[in-house]
């Protein structure tokens, strides 16, 4: 794989893929080479696997008073409930 591939897979695995990276990944898997097209997935499922890794090392609880302001935010923009 080559290095613009590479970066294809890891905006994949971020779920951050824009149209005209979604085109050269569906190329990609549409791409009669079995061996690049195993690769390229290898490699976001890879990715996918050290992301998770990365957040359970770093996942920590909220103080208090940062989940309250939170969860104020998150219910200021829910819609108000029909009675």
């Amino acid at each position: 794989m080559n290095e613009h591939q590479i970066d294809l897979a890891h905006t994949v695995a971020l779920g951050s893929i824009d149209d005209e990276d979604h085109h050269d990944v569906q190329e990609l898997l549409d791409s009669e080479d079995p061996v690049l097209r195993a690769a390229f997935s290898q490699e976001v499922r890879d990715t996918n696997e050290a992301l998770s890794l990365l957040a359970a090392a770093t996942a920590a609880t909220p103080s208090p008073s940062l989940r309250a302001r939170l969860l104020a935010a998150i219910a200021a923009e829910q819609p108000p409930v029909a009675s």
